[in-house]
């Protein structure tokens, strides 16, 4: 079950932040309305990795897009291929 205390206690933010633990996070709102969340730092960590983890995954299927759509490179081309991409982009 969520923790979800109104921003007021942050006044004693001391309360709130020992309500917060790893998988826990303590949800403050305004007028019944959520504000924002205070999180662990780990929770922090795992959060911004599986961010890169998607846009990661979102660079890999573009480019298999674009390679069914415009044709894969063959193996010995593809060194050359990126050493032109690099040169475009300077």
């Amino acid at each position: 079950m969520p923790t979800i205390v109104p921003i007021s206690d942050l006044r004693n933010y001391g309360n709130v932040l020992d309500k917060v633990s790893p998988g826990s996070p303590v949800y403050l709102t305004r007028n019944g309305h959520g504000v924002c969340s205070i999180r662990d730092m780990k929770d922090e960590e795992n959060f911004e990795k599986a961010e890169a983890m998607i846009r990661l995954l979102c660079e890999l299927n573009a480019g298999i897009r674009s390679a069914e759509e415009e044709g894969w490179i063959a193996e010995e081309e593809v060194e050359e291929h990126f050493q032109n991409r690099r040169n475009e982009c300077k």
